[in-house]
């Protein structure tokens, strides 16, 4: 068996973690393909499932891979190879391998992720753009699980902000999910890289999301929560942080707002309360460039200045999403004067239309 498919079989066994990996090719001399002989993995305690794959590897499953690297371009980095994220090692529960696509190197460089619900509000996705994009001219990568809502938001954050960003998927990397995100997918590739522990053909199991999750955290200096509900599986990948000795940031909002509830959890439970992005690169000391503070510190006359009554309207709707109803019964103006205002504030961007009929304040 040459080098290669020693390799793939390696990164194919099931149940075997990066400590593992590393005694058994200790003990095979370095060699991968010493490693899969039965004197060998006999003599380690290695999970049942891991013995019974390298006694017996699936050969149709391991040409199907060998193929799919081939064509696609995709690597295998190893937990013994000098390229394996030296911060993902440290955390417990490290994979034996990832399967990438893109750049290899950026799974090293300093990462922040960024997460939050699927389902957010217009400001929590514009949030997480506007953080993830300063983050990005700051030197951050930017990581996240490429999911709808704020992982979303994050990535193409950082990709506005001409940065690195890291997409994890639970998923192989054959299969793009959520499919919508394909276009996205291929952005990231191209500035950053696509990551899993999952060999090609993949489905994108409930089961393999939390495991995810502890990549995206074990990948990363810190973990920013921008929005969550108090059940959020965004809740999962801050308690893998703090598990792994990294630290958790958390966007503070309404207490009216179920998505916030996940965010105050954590902030009650020890997070840090971030107001603005420069919050998390002074706790991480990770140094501000200044021409970045001063473009912040420049931004906040730019808004063109309103009529009292549309001052009046925003006002009105604070920063929870409300209906035209309520505001009407807030402001006392003509239904007819509020949707025509909502819409003129919608084109300059100062508010955005909500499920049911509401609408809410953008950043």
């Amino acid at each position: 068996m040459d080098t290669s498919r020693a390799r793939a079989v390696l990164a194919r066994t099931p149940a075997l973690e990066a400590g593992q990996l590393r005694e058994l090719l200790h003990a095979a001399g370095g060699e991968p393909e010493r490693a899969l002989g039965a004197r060998v993995t006999q003599r380690l305690p290695l999970p049942s499932a891991a013995q019974q794959f390298l006694a017996a590897p699936d050969d149709a499953a391991i040409d199907a891979d060998l193929a799919w690297l081939e064509g696609s371009g995709a690597s295998i980095v190893l937990a013994t190879d000098t390229d394996y994220p030296p911060l993902l090692l440290q955390s417990g529960g490290a994979p034996a391998a990832l399967y990438v696509q893109g750049s290899i190197e950026a799974l090293s460089a300093a990462q922040l992720a960024i997460v939050g619900s699927r389902s957010p509000t217009a400001a929590g996705r514009a949030t997480a753009r506007e953080f993830a994009a300063w983050f990005a001219g700051a030197g951050l990568t930017v990581t996240s699980g490429l999911a709808v809502g704020i992982d979303a938001a994050s990535h193409e954050g950082a990709l506005a902000g001409g940065g690195l960003t890291i997409a994890v998927f639970a998923t192989g990397l054959d299969r793009v999910y959520p499919t919508e995100h394909a276009a996205l997918a291929q952005r990231i590739r191209a500035a950053g890289a696509l990551v899993s522990e999952f060999p090609p053909r993949t489905p994108p199991l409930r089961r393999n999301f939390p495991r995810r999750n502890r990549i995206i955290a074990g990948l990363s200096l810190g973990t920013l929560v921008v929005e969550a509900a108090r059940y959020s599986g965004s809740l999962i990948t801050a308690r893998l942080a703090l598990e792994s000795g990294r630290e958790v940031f958390a966007i503070p909002g309404s207490i009216h707002s179920p998505l916030s509830r996940g965010c105050h959890q954590l902030i009650k439970s020890g997070a840090k309360l971030v107001e603005e992005a420069a919050d998390v690169l002074t706790e991480l000391q990770f140094p501000v460039r200044k021409e970045q503070v001063m473009a912040h510190d420049g931004e906040g006359g730019k808004a063109a200045e309103l009529d009292k009554e549309y001052e009046m309207l925003l006002d009105a709707l604070g920063f929870e999403p409300a209906t035209i109803d309520v505001l009407v019964a807030r402001t006392h103006l003509p239904g007819e004067s509020v949707a025509s205002m909502l819409l003129i504030l919608e084109l300059e961007g100062r508010v955005a239309a909500l499920p049911g009929g509401r609408y809410g304040r953008t950043p």
